[in-house]
């Protein structure tokens, strides 16, 4: 029956040859294919075999887990080790100050960005799954929470006098208690984060599409860097929060920069300066350097000898990092009291936290040539925010900068991260008090030098505008939103349009008519390309959407623009035709009585142009009439009504639905697309529909699609059965087409 052969043209070409008969769902269903046989298991038993406990089974549970396990035994020690030890020191030695400046984003004392580079840390060796992520601090996540800390734990809330400008604020008490509002917050997140995971939600990342990554971490640049600027210039301005915190907090600055502090303007600048040197010399010659150079930890051990020989704070005003208590604090119950204060925003942290993880263990993923679980990867940051929650942590995430660092210096599994968070203990029990002089303007200096690789995302703009304007669209909403309405509201109002240009594509999809490539089975838009012909008397329609009840509508109108057949149009224009001939009749039979005479009326339409009519009258006479797409003589005119409707009213006699664009339809769709075929039976046009996938054909028997007048035999595997199918149908006259 079928004959498919491969073989050798004259010309060397491989020649590709099908002989079968044409095809239509009903014969492949009832003859072709033939489904397995499965006996579908019992809910009841489907319940048990999950349960079922197992060695094999346990063991696999175990290694999910715990990804240790499974890399661990099998570590080889001389090839990996040395990279390892230098990756975890490089990585370590840029945690310390980053620890300490996050902090400060994050409203709380820098000691707590020293837990946060720790326990994390080494928390995620064991639970994580990317082997080259630097997990802990990072700004964009750091910002997050002291927006909560501030809004929740302000500064009025400790004033000691009054509420009038030159009030004084007890700092000890208020940020006691911000370090319990954010490590409550920490603990919710991990929550949160461990629950996504065990629910396999994992998934969620893929609605933050990168272009809205990129531009809302690009926003949040922005919110960093100006929370700096007081830092920076050492002026005392509040700290703001919300839509247009990023206006207030730039217009306090101008409003106080008379009370600029030269000595701490002149260490932050020096340091700025230094720092991007040290990070463009890195970047240069990043293949000749065999580990970075720690540009960041030397700024901080200069600048806190300086300024602890010259007493900075004392004789000159600079603000410094203060007490930095020796030792780890003991574990404390986080306070449960504030979590429904603190839900909506530790959700918003937690996908935000998460997407930014494991876009970049995917990306070193993908470059090393291993896998990450993106569930597994939930579930480890969850449970390294909740766990390390109760030593007076804040939440962290993987970290841009430092991961690459770790990844660039010869790092090769988490054993390099478990190094980096051993040497942050070490400077936390035993010479945290060394960093006490450290001015707060040198961890500005460092945190805007680090935003640096956030900013060159600007470059995505102009990338964006030759590529794909709804993506940049994208990218500018969440830019925008971000800046001005928060990075909470900004990320609510990025997701959202998101979603409407997902919207936006399936109302607005692109149409075309296809036609055949001569002497092929390949069909393809006939507005493109020139080889593209229409086959006589069929349109065929494709529309690279799916079908469901936000463009059902959509598409039908787009069909019939396209196709230009309204079956509504073409039945009004058939009445009004038929009336003419009426009147006409009646008057000549009134002025030439007992006359053998006959008068008629021809049916005039282009398609194309629009339907036109006019009303002949006269003797007998000759016509062309259409007969499947051929024209034939002789055929004499006939004056009965029921001869007037067996004209057809247009040379197409057959539409194909192109469905191979169809992922999925709808009851609503189904119905439509059933309808469509019903309404334009009734001007004799015949609806076939094409290259519809097995997966929506379930669907359409599901959604009892297949029922008269509508069957299987309506539909076929590809466009090229539709139309051998529809060349072959024998139709009745239709009226002529003249010009």
């Amino acid at each position: 029956m079928e004959n498919v052969t491969a073989s050798e043209g004259p010309s060397g070409t491989l020649m590709y040859r099908v002989e079968r008969p044409v095809f239509n769902e009903g014969y492949v269903d009832s003859e072709l294919l033939h489904r397995k046989k499965r006996t579908p298991k019992s809910c009841r038993r489907r319940i048990t075999e999950h349960l079922r406990c197992s060695s094999e089974k346990a063991k696999s549970v175990a290694l999910g887990f715990f990804p240790i396990l499974t890399w661990l035994p099998s570590y080889p020690l001389k090839e990996y080790l040395f990279g390892d030890i230098v990756s975890g020191i490089s990585t370590g030695v840029m945690q310390l100050p980053q620890g300490l400046a996050y902090a400060m984003l994050a409203a709380v004392p820098p000691v707590f960005g020293l837990y946060s580079s720790f326990y994390p840390v080494l928390l995620y060796t064991f639970f994580g799954t990317s082997r080259h992520i630097s997990i802990g601090t990072f700004a964009v996540i750091s910002l997050m929470i002291g927006g909560v800390a501030v809004r929740e734990v302000p500064d009025s809330m400790f004033a000691v006098n009054g509420t009038n400008a030159s009030q004084v604020v007890d700092f000890d008490a208020r940020d006691a208690r911000r370090v319990e509002v954010v490590v409550a917050l920490t603990t919710l997140v991990g929550i949160i984060q461990f629950v996504l995971g065990l629910l396999r939600f994992g998934f969620l990342a893929i609605y933050l599409t990168e272009p809205l990554v990129r531009g809302f971490t690009t926003a949040a640049a922005v919110h960093v860097s100006v929370s700096q600027l007081k830092y920076l210039l050492g002026v005392p301005t509040a700290r703001f929060n919300g839509p247009l915190s990023v206006v207030y907090s730039i217009e306090a600055v101008f409003r106080n920069i008379a009370s600029t502090n030269v000595v701490t303007l002149i260490i932050g600048l020096v340091c700025t300066v230094f720092l991007y040197i040290i990070k463009d010399l890195n970047e240069r010659f990043k293949n000749k350097l065999p580990i970075p150079i720690p540009g960041e930890i030397i700024v901080v051990i200069v600048s806190t000898g300086i300024s602890y020989g010259m007493l900075m704070s004392e004789n000159y005003g600079v603000d410094v990092v203060g007490k930095i208590p020796t030792g780890l604090l003991p574990p404390k119950i986080p306070d449960f009291s504030v979590f429904p204060n603190l839900l909506a925003d530790a959700i918003t942290i937690s996908v935000v936290g998460f997407s930014i993880a494991i876009s970049l263990a995917k990306i070193f993923a993908l470059k090393h040539g291993y896998s990450v679980d993106g569930n597994q990867e939930l579930m480890a940051l969850g449970l390294c925010n909740f766990m390390s929650s109760f030593f007076h942590t804040f939440v962290v995430t993987a970290s841009m900068s430092r991961s690459l660092v770790q990844e660039s210096t010869g790092g090769h599994t988490e054993i390099a991260g478990l190094l980096a968070s051993l040497l942050v203990l070490l400077v936390v029990v035993a010479i945290g008090f060394v960093f006490q002089p450290l001015p707060t303007t040198v961890l500005a200096a460092i945190i805007m030098v680090n935003l640096l690789g956030m900013f060159k995302q600007m470059k995505d703009i102009p990338v964006l505008w030759r590529t794909s304007k709804i993506e940049l669209a994208i990218w500018l909403v969440s830019f925008f939103a971000s800046v001005l309405l928060g990075l909470d509201y900004g990320l609510v109002v990025s997701m959202g349009f998101a979603i409407l240009t997902v919207i936006y594509r399936t109302q607005c999809p692109k149409n075309a008519l296809l036609g055949q490539i001569p002497d092929t089975g390949l069909y393809f838009d006939v507005d493109e390309y020139e080889e593209a012909e229409e086959c006589s008397g069929i349109k065929i329609f494709q529309s690279n959407t799916s079908i469901y009840f936000a463009n059902s509508d959509l598409y039908v109108s787009a069909l019939k623009a396209k196709t230009g057949i309204d079956p509504a149009q073409l039945l009004t224009s058939r009445k009004s035709q038929l009336q003419y001939a009426k009147r006409d009749n009646g008057e000549s039979k009134t002025i030439n009585h007992g006359s053998s005479l006959k008068k008629h009326a021809v049916v005039l339409l282009d398609v194309e142009l629009g339907v036109t009519h006019e009303v002949v009258n006269g003797l007998q006479k000759q016509m062309h009439v259409y007969s499947n797409g051929q024209t034939t003589e002789n055929h004499i005119e006939s004056e009965s009504e029921d001869d007037f409707f067996l004209q057809r009213l247009t040379p197409i006699h057959s539409i194909i639905l192109d469905f191979t664009p169809v992922n999925f339809i709808d009851s609503v769709g189904a119905k439509t697309i059933k309808s469509v075929i019903k309404e334009y039976a009734t001007v004799d046009v015949k609806v076939v529909l094409a290259g519809c996938s097995r997966i929506l054909l379930s669907d359409l028997r599901t959604l009892q699609f297949f029922c008269e007048p509508v069957t299987s035999d309506l539909v076929f595997p590809t466009i090229h059965d539709a139309v051998l199918h529809c060349k072959h149908r024998k139709d009745l006259p239709i009226c002529p087409d003249i010009h």
